[in-house]
């Protein structure tokens, strides 16, 4: 029978960081999936699956999760710098740029002041790789349980905007966690000049937005 040695105390570090109880409010963003559902593009669980599953695999899924792995191996702060500035640039609507700058922002400032540690205000998945490599938490681990909690957030959005019981949600995400573990080990191999996204309908969504009334989401 495993013992409580056997259970590695940073993993409850991740699990943090990555809770919807951590203060980066996660909750106010819906990447674009309000303007999709507003469009008739998502209307149940099957095409909120496919949707989700098409950024978690071709968009900013993946691109999150090679940002994550590139600030965990940047040398030093200067380099984490250059990433952040390759990071905005990257970003497809000014909604989508101010989603990963405020959860950023927010995630720096708590993490910084429980942790002791000397965080710069960057985008978030960049934020969260440069805070991993700090606390020498498990790389793979940071990025799958990233994509878990990012995927977890856009079901929620969705069941406040279109009818989506609780139990289809969590299906959702149960069938999408494999593709979680796969993009993460993908994204390991990934250099920050091969980063691409080509989840095209869900960037159009996220600039639709801005325009989008009413809406719930500030994305």
């Amino acid at each position: 029978m495993p013992t409580s040695a056997a259970m590695d105390p940073r993993l409850l570090t991740l699990t943090q960081w990555l809770s919807p109880a951590y203060p980066v409010g996660g909750f106010a963003f819906s990447h674009g999936l309000e303007s999709a559902i507003a469009k008739g593009w998502v209307s149940d669980a099957a095409s909120l699956q496919a949707w989700l599953g098409d950024i978690l695999r071709h968009g900013s899924g993946k691109s999150d999760a090679a940002w994550i792995w590139c600030a965990y191996r940047a040398p030093d702060a200067a380099a984490v710098q250059d990433l952040d500035a390759m990071a905005r640039a990257f970003a497809p609507a000014r909604e989508r740029l101010r989603e990963s700058e405020r959860q950023g922002a927010a995630f720096v400032r708590v993490t910084a002041e429980v942790w002791g540690l000397t965080l710069a205000p960057h985008v978030f998945p960049v934020a969260l790789g440069h805070a991993a490599q700090l606390v020498k938490l498990d790389p793979e681990a940071a990025v799958t349980l990233y994509l878990q909690a990012f995927l977890s957030n856009l079901t929620a959005a969705a069941q406040r905007l279109m009818p989506l019981g609780q139990t289809a949600a969590q299906r959702v995400l149960a069938q999408l966690g494999p593709a979680c573990v796969e993009v993460a080990q993908i994204a390991a191999n990934i250099d920050p000049t091969d980063i691409s996204s080509s989840a095209f309908l869900s960037d159009i969504a996220a600039m639709q937005h801005e325009t989008l009334e009413p809406r719930l989401f500030q994305s």
